[in-house]
């Protein structure tokens, strides 16, 4: 026994060492959109694309921040109010009446839903429709529940357009106010860096593609040429699909593999793609989301939501998943308890080396959300409850309640 439980310590012992050194540096936090600091000399025409159901009690503060921009440049604001019944609406209208920039808000009532789209991109498609009229150079591409730090749209078009970028996207600083939120929220960072390295997504030459969508600034031209927003408008994932389709650089990409772009399939593909769309990723600690996450439930399905999406709903990835989590994570504390208790020091030398590793990779995310240290040494735990909240998300898939969203429900993407 002894020598197998040693054995699978120093499998995961390997795989830890793999993923610092070899796996884009995934647990770096140092791509950030701050340090960027160049002023452009003539500004780019920009329209801001915000999709809202049921969002009034968030908006006074979000759309307050968008409104107020310290952007010198054209920028118009589009909200797609999509069939809301708190008066979404009403009190987008009074946040820009408060602010004085009514002109500069325009609000959009949704239609209903066409058969094979995502709500969410629904909404979207019928914003950028809506706001071509403006002829933009960029679309920003945000939800309501985001506030926006007032340079955030310069520093997002200064990006753009000094390294001639076709999408540029933070992800911004989730709330981490609560217990469960400062436990849970920080590690589903953690472990999107770790799907989505965003070295290898900001490097032209890897094929990783990703964005985050609460704030992504995509050129028109670059939108135009994958085909517009309705070459993704099955994703529930639809930042990642969207990124993806944009590195590829054509909405012809896929044609044979549609439910892979609409899932936003996290693996690479066997032989590199030339890439054709320069896109860049990177972290906020200024702009926000103001979406609570005050309990255990409330995590549990915003990751449930889409976690097996991202498996692709495949049985066999998601086989390796219950099996690779506990392998990485959990096998390094059980080590050095069994180590312990069977006074095998080799064993719970070996499970506390990887244990501090996994805290080590850790340890930047957490410093980042200002969190206590103590979460760091708490991954395994953490891990733990996100694998189950992932075979949850299966069960919910199998069961034709996957994907539920605003009071809409996605079973599968193929079925839209």
């Amino acid at each position: 026994m002894d020598v197998i439980v040693l054995g699978l310590m120093l499998l995961s012992l390997t795989i830890w060492l793999g993923l610092l050194c070899f796996w884009g540096q995934f647990w770096r936090t140092d791509q950030q959109l701050e340090v960027t600091q160049t002023q452009l000399e003539s500004l780019p025409v920009v329209c801001a694309i915000v999709p809202a159901r049921n969002e009034a009690q968030l908006l006074p503060t979000t759309l307050r921040s968008l409104l107020l921009q310290d952007y010198p440049g054209s920028f118009n604001v589009f909200l797609v109010d999509d069939r809301s019944t708190d008066r979404t609406a009403n009190f987008a209208e009074g946040v820009a009446h408060a602010v004085g920039k009514p002109q500069q808000l325009h609000i959009i009532s949704g239609v209903s839903l066409p058969p094979g789209w995502s709500g969410k991109l629904w909404a979207v498609e019928q914003g950028i429709n809506s706001a071509r009229l403006f002829a933009p150079d960029y679309f920003l591409l945000t939800d309501a529940d985001i506030e926006h730090d007032p340079d955030n749209l310069r520093r997002l078009v200064n990006k753009a357009v000094q390294e001639d970028l076709d999408l540029v996207s933070v992800m911004v600083r989730l709330r981490c106010e609560s217990f469960w939120e400062k436990f849970l929220i920080p590690a589903f960072v953690f472990f999107f860096q770790k799907l989505y390295p965003f070295r290898w997504v900001n490097n032209p030459n890897n094929p990783t593609a990703a964005a985050a969508g609460g704030s992504i600034l995509i050129a028109r031209e670059a939108l135009e040429r994958i085909g517009g927003i309705q070459v993704i408008r099955q994703a529930l994932i639809d930042d990642c699909a969207l990124a993806m389709a944009v590195k590829r650089g054509t909405g012809d990409w896929g044609l044979g593999t549609r439910r892979q772009l609409a899932t936003s399939l996290s693996s690479l593909p066997q032989c590199p793609m030339p890439s054709q769309g320069h896109i860049w990723l990177g972290l906020s600690s200024l702009t926000r989301s103001l979406r609570p996450y005050n309990s255990l439930a409330m995590i549990w399905d915003m990751v449930a939501r889409t976690a097996y999406t991202q498996l692709n709903y495949s049985p066999l990835l998601l086989l390796g998943t219950l099996v690779g989590m506990p392998l990485i994570y959990l096998v390094p504390p059980v080590c050095v308890i069994l180590g312990a208790v069977w006074s095998n020091w080799a064993i719970a030398l070996t499970g506390l080396l990887g244990w501090l590793l996994m805290t080590f990779a850790y340890y930047p995310t957490i410093r980042f959300y200002k969190c206590s240290v103590w979460f760091a040494l708490s991954l395994p735990a953490i891990a733990f409850l996100y694998t189950l909240m992932t075979l949850d998300s299966a069960i919910r898939h199998w069961q034709g309640r996957g994907g539920a969203w605003k009071g809409r429900v996605y079973p599968n993407p193929d079925n839209l």
